[in-house]
This record gives structure tokens, C-alpha cells and sequence, in this order.
């Protein structure tokens, strides 16, 4: 587990240490893309992803700050003001994880299997948060649950609940990057 996780942070914030790969509390695009790699995402992907969402938050965790970074740094311990409209609700105004909104993305979604969601399924939910006009936060949901079901998708096409919760709480990040150093391991023995 990152060493930058304790008992103080908020299940938000420990969704994004896995990304802050100095455990500095400060999470920069190289890192956003080193966490991405070592979860397994190509290089494009991760690419984007460091621009995307480095960019994209950077300015809303660094409160009071006039003069944009352009090193676009995400301040970990103020990323509960990172959170977006058109969102699912599971975390709330203060990175707490709520226990209801994420049951109900099972309930109101998952029809074809309860404890888990199909492609079709999980363009209904990413329709279904969307607030009028928030053009932005309509992205950055689109972004975040096709990405997460790209990687996090099953053999099947499904994204697990589980799945879905542990990255939640930053779990299955940490998770992918062992299952990633296990697989290349392995390929390595058998030569």
C-alpha cells in the first residue's frame, strides 16, 4: 500500500495516492503516467490520462493560488475540491465514500446482472448523472468510467461491483500493478 495513505485521508484522497508515486502529497503529470503504466495502460492511454487529468485538476486542488503551475500539479490533500458535476454522488463534498449512491448505481443500472455493469448498462448511468449544461463534468465522467472499463472490465465485458468499489477506495490500482509485476514475473520463469 502507498506510504502516503493513513488514517487521516478520506477514501477521495486515497483513491488518488496510488498516483503520487514520491509520496510528496503532490501528484504531476510523469507521475500520473508512471501510475498508469504500472497498472498496465499503453502508452497513449497513459499519455492522455497525465495530460488529461493533470490539467484538468491541477487548478482546483491549489485554493487561493492566482498564477496557473504550469507543471500542473494535483495537491492530493485538496482533491475533494476536484470533484465534478455530472458525477455519481459516491463520494461526497468531502471524499467521504456513501454507502447508498453506490448501491444505487446497482439498482438503477444493472439490469442484466446485479453485481455488475454491461457497456450498454454503463453509458445509461454516465447519461443518467448528467447535470443540464455541465459540459465539463460530463467529460470527466465519460473519461473516468470508460477508461475504468477498459481496464477494469472482465473477460465477459462486465465491470464487477467489486471492481467498481475498489477503485473507489484507490484498492484496485494497487491491485493491477501487482497483478502486472506477478504476470511479467511469470512470462520471465517460463523463458
Amino acid at each position: 500500500m502507498n506510504a502516503a495513505i493513513d488514517n487521516d485521508q478520506n477514501v477521495l484522497q486515497k483513491h488518488v495516492a496510488f498516483f503520487d508515486r514520491n509520496n510528496d502529497g503532490v501528484i504531476y503529470p510523469w507521475e500520473t503516467f508512471q501510475g498508469f503504466r504500472a497498472i498496465g495502460s499503453g502508452f497513449l492511454l497513459s499519455s492522455f490520462a497525465a495530460v488529461f487529468i493533470n490539467v484538468g485538476l491541477s487548478g482546483k486542488t491549489r485554493p487561493g493560488k492566482k498564477c496557473p503551475n504550469l507543471l500542473f500539479p494535483i495537491h492530493v490533500e485538496n482533491i475533494k475540491m476536484a470533484i465534478h458535476g455530472s458525477d455519481s454522488g459516491v463520494y461526497d463534498a468531502n471524499g467521504r465514500f456513501v454507502p447508498s449512491k453506490f448501491e444505487e448505481i446497482f439498482h438503477k443500472y444493472a439490469i442484466t446482472h446485479p453485481d455488475a455493469l454491461t457497456a450498454d448498462e454503463l453509458n445509461e448511468f454516465i447519461k443518467g448523472n448528467r447535470e443540464p449544461k455541465d459540459y465539463g463534468g460530463w467529460i470527466g465522467g465519460l473519461a473516468e468510467w470508460k477508461i475504468l472499463y477498459y481496464l477494469g472490465k472482465d473477460k465477459n465485458g462486465l465491470l464487477k461491483k467489486d471492481t467498481i468499489k475498489a477503485v473507489y477506495d484507490g484498492s484496485l490500482f494497487e491491485k493491477m500493478a501487482a497483478d502486472k509485476i506477478n504476470a511479467s514475473k511469470k512470462k520471465n520463469s517460463e523463458k
